[in-house]
């Protein structure tokens, strides 16, 4: 009896020595909650650029982060994964009607919801990257951004 004591545990790591280790991952998450969405219609669509001159359209860049999750009246959380250290800035748009597109009132004025980190405030314009831009260290990060409406 007491060898087949002795050789449970040597089975038991043989049986474990061919499971694949967990993998390291590649960067940080970010984890954004968006408050005050006024209804459930459409997408919430967000992108994270680290670079200036593409902020807030983050068209132009290949490093861009972008999130579509299903609105919902309050409150939606959404997150960035394996993100690499650096300063960025997030843009969101409620798409209320879910058409991929930023809708205006007057050639100007946006008709959907919009936010940006740092809840940068919004002057005959969108905020500058420097007013929503924050500092990503390697760590997990959490945030909170207010949705606004004009319309």
């Amino acid at each position: 009896m007491k060898p087949r004591l002795a050789l449970l545990p040597l089975a038991a790591l043989a049986l474990g020595a061919g499971a694949p280790l967990p993998s390291a991952k590649d960067g940080a998450s970010i984890s954004v909650t968006v408050t005050d969405l006024r209804n459930a219609k459409g997408l919430l669509r967000a992108c994270m650029t680290a670079a200036e001159d593409d902020f807030p359209e983050c068209k132009r860049t290949a490093s861009v982060h972008t999130a579509s999750v299903d609105a919902a009246k309050g409150s939606v959380i959404f997150t960035f994964d394996d993100v690499a250290p650096g300063r960025y800035a997030i843009a969101l748009l409620h798409d209320e009607n879910a058409n991929g597109k930023a809708d205006r009132a007057l050639g100007m004025i946006p008709k959907e919801g919009f936010g940006f980190s740092r809840d940068a405030k919004v002057r005959m314009g969108p905020p500058k990257f420097d007013d929503a831009a924050f500092d990503l260290k390697g760590d997990d990060k959490a945030m909170s951004i207010k949705m606004r409406y004009l319309i």
